[in-house]
């Protein structure tokens, strides 16, 4: 492959995960968020996070009127609601919630939900996070983020092609 001279060449963001700042936005939510990338370290306007709910956790409906917000469920079971309709998500389900839905995300288990959030574009919702109550990711978020929690599952996953 040839790379035109006018071409720069950046060098990739890292973060590890010692390096992520997790946040309630409120004292009476009910989950957390590991920020991982927000628009200032990325130099886009983006927000990349872990969305971390206790059991029976929810956000609270909302909308967004310009950015589009993707979920991957990491572990868990919940239920996603956008403009009344209900969708069932467990662990390895996607949803992207179109601008402008109201829409919101519930545990709907006895274990905590972990989801990687990310949303395009950011519209405030990295500085949102971040203007919240700084918390702590515990030994059981650090096992599901870094994924040892798969590890210790005794199981081994195939995927055909």
């Amino acid at each position: 492959m040839t790379i035109e001279s006018n071409q720069r060449c950046t060098i990739p963001i890292v973060k590890k995960f010692q390096d992520y700042k997790a946040y309630r936005i409120s004292d009476r939510d009910t989950n957390r968020l590991a920020i991982i990338f927000d628009s200032k370290s990325a130099d886009n306007s983006l927000t990349v996070c872990v969305e971390i709910f206790d059991p029976g956790g929810a956000t609270p409906p909302h909308r967004h009127n310009y950015a589009v917000e993707m979920f991957f469920i990491l572990r868990g079971e919940g239920m996603a609601v956008c403009d009344g309709k209900e969708v069932i998500l467990q662990t390895g389900d996607s949803i992207l919630m179109p601008k402008t839905g109201t829409h919101y995300i519930k545990n709907t288990s006895s274990q905590r939900l972990y989801a990687l959030c990310m949303m395009v574009p950011n519209e405030d919702f990295s500085e949102l996070i971040s203007s919240g109550i700084p918390t702590v990711l515990d030994e059981e978020d650090l096992k599901v983020i870094t994924r040892l929690d798969s590890l210790s599952l005794g199981r081994v996953i195939s995927v055909n092609s």
